[in-house]
């Protein structure tokens, strides 16, 4: 198995970036980790922190750095941003994390030419997409951490009802990582079977009304952000661990299909924007999508996304 170079860059040492930074450094994924913010003070002691647990975990190196100390990374992570208020939705950040963007990336570029870069700032789809337009790079060597989260969040909730692991639920959001996302239905399995023909076989059918249940999971995945946002002001356990899972998929060169957000070529004849769709990554980024068959209305869900970020894209002038 073919490994990237075990340094991951993070640009952003804010709540999401440490928090993935914890989670990376306990999995053991790189032997450097490099985070680069602004807030320098901050940074320092968060780092600092951080390394006092190298005793209890495999080797690694973490660094407080610039954007010169990201050269030679395999992988480079971009958390830096506005962060979403109570109220405030994913999309209504795009525009001031844009112009962000607009100075972030060309250092990127400037000294990890060669990283696949993931992009964790929301609004995600957008900025992944102004990332590829920035950097000038092939659009497989960027992604972003898209439904990955949301998609956990189903599986989880789906779990709880069903009293089945979520390591058995194979089930998806996808479109934007946002109010426009959707949840593939059609697809969903349990063990293999078809959602449908497990219900008909499940002890608590007599108990269960299946439409409802379903709709009342689904909107929690929807709202879970703005609950967790409104509760604690920000969310970031659950994407630090999402995010390691995404970076072990490229590191360790899985051929993992996960739903991270990439470039939309063709697929319902849409294009020429980012969305989550079922990727198959590995060291070189995203090598494909595996293009579903959806049912008309989860066409429709999809068509619809893509006509939201895309418009969003344009008002921020890309």
């Amino acid at each position: 198995m073919e490994q990237l170079p075990a340094k991951v860059s993070i640009i952003g040492a804010g709540s999401v970036g440490v928090r993935f930074t914890y989670a990376l450094i306990i999995h053991g994924l790189a032997r450097e980790v490099v985070l680069v913010d602004t807030q320098r003070q901050r940074l320092e002691a968060e780092v600092m922190d951080l390394s006092h647990g190298a005793p209890y975990v495999r080797p690694v190196n973490i660094v407080a750095g610039d954007y010169r100390d990201i050269q030679g990374s395999g992988v480079v992570v971009i958390t830096a941003g506005k962060k979403q208020l109570p109220g405030q939705t994913r999309l209504d950040l795009a525009k001031e994390n844009a112009d962000l963007f607009k100075k972030i990336i060309p250092e990127v570029i400037k000294y990890a030419p060669e990283a696949i870069i993931v992009v964790v700032t929301n609004p995600v789809d957008v900025l992944a997409y102004i990332t590829y337009k920035i950097s000038g790079k092939p659009s497989s060597t960027i992604m972003s951490s898209g439904t990955v989260l949301d998609t956990a969040r189903f599986r989880y909730l789906l779990s709880c009802h069903c009293k089945i692991a979520p390591q058995n639920i194979h089930a998806y959001i996808l479109g934007e990582h946002g109010d426009t996302e959707f949840a593939v239905w059609s697809r969903l399995m349990i063990g293999g079977v078809l959602i449908g023909n497990y219900c008909k076989i499940c002890p608590r059918e007599k108990e269960c009304s299946p439409k409802e249940v379903f709709e009342n999971i689904f909107n929690q995945v929807v709202c879970s952000a703005y609950k967790i946002i409104e509760g604690k002001g920000e969310t970031s356990y659950g994407i630090g661990l999402a995010l390691v899972r995404i970076v072990q998929a490229i590191v360790h060169d899985e051929n993992a299909v996960l739903p991270v957000s990439t470039l939309v070529d063709g697929f319902l004849d849409e294009r020429d924007v980012f969305l989550s769709l079922p990727a198959i990554v590995n060291k070189n980024g995203v090598r494909g999508v595996l293009e579903l068959d959806l049912s008309e209305d989860e066409k429709i869900a999809f068509r619809r996304s893509a006509e939201k970020v895309r418009s969003v894209i344009k008002e921020c002038g890309f």
